[in-house]
């Protein structure tokens, strides 16, 4: 028996849910890099992400740890030290990140 489409909420979805946490350019690589990396300093996504401005990269953080995807550790020190890295909810989506990979991998046109 086929779904009706006319019926159908996408907002009321996993798969809009699981977007709305990683959606933008630079959320998924940030997750990426602290699945990689973890824990990093800011100066250090910074370079990873390369062109990114402070103030985008700083907003994504925030949003990230807002939805309780990663933690901020700020250690009092001077200079200041601030470290992030993933919470026990931001590796069980690192999960379904890394699905992705594994697809790219097997998917991207070969040289």
């Amino acid at each position: 028996m086929a779904k009706c489409i006319d019926e159908a909420d996408f907002s009321e979805t996993g798969y809009s849910y699981t977007l709305s946490l990683i959606s933008g350019k630079y959320k998924p690589v940030i997750l990426y890099c602290l699945m990689e990396y973890e824990p990093v300093r800011f100066n250090e996504m910074q370079r990873y992400l390369k062109n990114v401005a402070d103030k985008t990269l700083s907003q994504n953080l925030k949003e990230l740890e807002a939805d309780g995807l990663i933690i901020r550790t700020m250690y009092p020190q001077v200079p200041p030290k601030v470290e992030y890295s993933l919470t026990e909810r931001g590796h069980s989506l690192v999960k379904v990140l890394d699905k992705l990979c594994d697809w790219g991998l097997e998917n991207r046109p070969k040289k």
